[in-house]
């Protein structure tokens, strides 16, 4: 077998077990640059440990749970990881899964990626200057998007207008 030819095969069975794998590097955290870049010790002093889980290990808070279900005063959601500003009150609407959601984040204020975690594949919503996991994006939402930027609470902060 010649070098070339070698080379391709070897390449591309690397290809099939990365899509098998379900690991893309365009998706990967790596690919991804934040603003914001401080030590896991660092995100420990300051956050609260549930935060930290949320925020820095893709955790997902209990249903329900969040004081921002219930938030309905007009002013802006921002990161509890950084206080980037992340949605507007206007666009928050009562989905009924127990998470806060939006149909629309500010411009700039998230990146997503793909995430093949349980078995499927969703849409994760990472802030965009810290990284930091904040929840998924469905296509199930209300006009005028369809989206529903389902978030967890604790990975955000309310200030209110």
């Amino acid at each position: 077998m010649d070098t070339s030819r070698r080379t391709f095969l070897t390449a591309a069975g690397a290809g099939a077990i990365t899509v098998a794998l379900g690991v893309s590097s365009a998706n990967s955290e790596t690919a991804l640059k934040f603003e914001l870049n401080l030590s896991d010790a660092e995100w420990k002093k300051r956050l609260k440990p549930a935060q930290y889980a949320v925020l820095r290990q893709a955790d997902t808070e209990r249903p329900g749970t969040s004081p921002l279900l219930n938030e309905h005063r007009k002013g802006v959601f921002a990161c509890a990881g950084c206080a980037l500003p992340l949605f507007s009150s206007t666009t928050k609407f009562e989905s009924g899964t127990g998470w806060p959601s939006f149909y629309r984040p500010l411009p700039k204020a998230v990146v997503t990626k793909s995430d093949r975690t349980l078995g499927m594949e969703r849409t994760e919503v990472l802030c965009h200057r810290c990284g930091g996991h904040l929840g998924h994006v469905f296509n199930d939402g209300p006009p005028p998007t369809g989206l529903r930027y389902c978030m967890n609470g604790l990975a955000m902060t309310f200030k209110p207008a």
